[in-house]
Parts: C-alpha cells; sequence; structure tokens
C-alpha cells in the first residue's frame, strides 16, 4: 500500500536545527545513490528543504527515474515554521 514520505534533502546541520517529525533524511547529494534502494515508486514522496529550490530539484529528479508521485514542499521547512508550526525553529 503506498505512504506518504517525508523526504527531507537538507544538509546534517539543517536537520539537526530542526526537522519534522518521521522525516526520512537523505541530503540532496544522497539521493542518488539511495534511492532506488530505499524509497518506493508508488509511495506519494514530499521533498522538502529549506526554502523549496533544492526539493523541487529533487523532486524533479525523482519524478525522471520513475517516481512520479514525488513533488516539492513549495516554501520548504522555513514556510511550515512561520504559517503551520511556529514552535519548529527557524534559520
Amino acid at each position: 500500500m503506498p505512504r506518504l514520505v517525508l523526504l527531507d534533502v537538507r544538509e546534517p546541520w539543517e536537520y539537526q536545527t530542526a526537522h519534522l517529525p518521521d522525516s526520512l533524511f537523505m541530503p540532496m547529494g544522497d539521493v542518488p545513490s539511495r534511492a532506488h534502494q530505499e524509497l518506493d515508486p508508488d509511495d506519494h514522496i514530499v521533498v522538502l528543504c529549506h526554502h523549496g529550490l533544492r526539493s523541487l530539484n529533487v523532486a524533479m529528479w525523482l519524478r525522471a527515474q520513475g517516481f512520479e508521485r514525488a513533488q516539492s514542499l513549495a516554501g520548504g521547512i522555513d514556510a511550515f515554521s512561520r504559517t503551520i508550526d511556529p514552535n519548529l525553529p527557524r534559520y
């Protein structure tokens, strides 16, 4: 059964500063070597980064690799902390 995967592609220090619970941490540079081993192409993958640029690039790459339900979280974790969870640290 497909599931929702929050894929965090930021750097380790960013993830340590603030991250969403149950997100899968996979720095952007690791995605090409880890995606096919750790992600299911049937899952709905929401990729996130700080402001949304890296996540958009990763989501587009994933789609090109057959992960058709990959998408980027618009505005990244920064927008999430401003609009949804103000307790999430901003940096």
